[in-house]
């Protein structure tokens, strides 16, 4: 069977930027569930939500993840944050292979989101009504996270190249030991 890294985590966390990076050390695939649905429907994942409601989304999602890892190769997929609400989809990430947890605090997502824009659970929302939206996805969310990870990255402080390193350190894929020490 085929290499993967199934990236989780709220929206913000980095997935979609730290599996990319990852995907091109490894020169693997990249793959985002989100960018899955939005191609297959002809349509972006705010305008699915917007016109089909959150309900339809999650259906897409679900079909798209199914796509995603029926696909043949080394993958790093980045998975929409609310997958995990779908005990399907938590069964077929746990059988697929290797799930990191990118774990940021409300407050980091808060301040990485800025306005929400493109993020529809987030549409409309004042500043205010983001933090309390975002914590309370978070804290719904959080438990589902961690009964998935095989590991968990805290990204708060670290920039996305450096949650590359540490996924593919935590994996056991860090740069090879090229014979050079201090």
């Amino acid at each position: 069977m085929a290499d993967r890294l199934l990236l989780i985590g709220m929206m913000g966390a980095g997935k979609s930027t730290v599996a990319r990076l990852a995907a091109g050390r490894l020169g693997w695939t990249w793959l985002d569930t989100d960018t899955e649905v939005a191609r297959t429907a002809g349509s972006s994942v705010a305008d699915l939500f917007a016109c089909h409601g959150e309900t339809y989304f999650r259906q897409q999602e679900a079909e798209a993840l199914q796509g995603v890892l029926r696909r043949d190769g080394n993958l790093v997929v980045s998975v929409g944050g609310g997958a995990v609400l779908d005990e399907t989809n938590r069964a077929r990430l746990r059988a697929a292979g290797t799930v990191v947890w990118l774990r940021a605090r409300p407050e980091t997502l808060v301040e990485r989101v800025r306005d929400g824009a493109g993020r529809p659970l987030l549409a409309g929302a004042g500043p205010e009504d983001r933090t309390d939206t975002l914590r309370a996805l978070d804290a719904a969310r959080r438990p589902l996270y961690a009964e998935l990870a095989d590991e968990v990255i805290d990204v708060d402080t670290l920039t996305a190249p450096a949650v590359a390193d540490r996924l593919l350190d935590a994996v056991g894929r860090g740069a090879p030991d090229r014979g050079v020490h201090p």
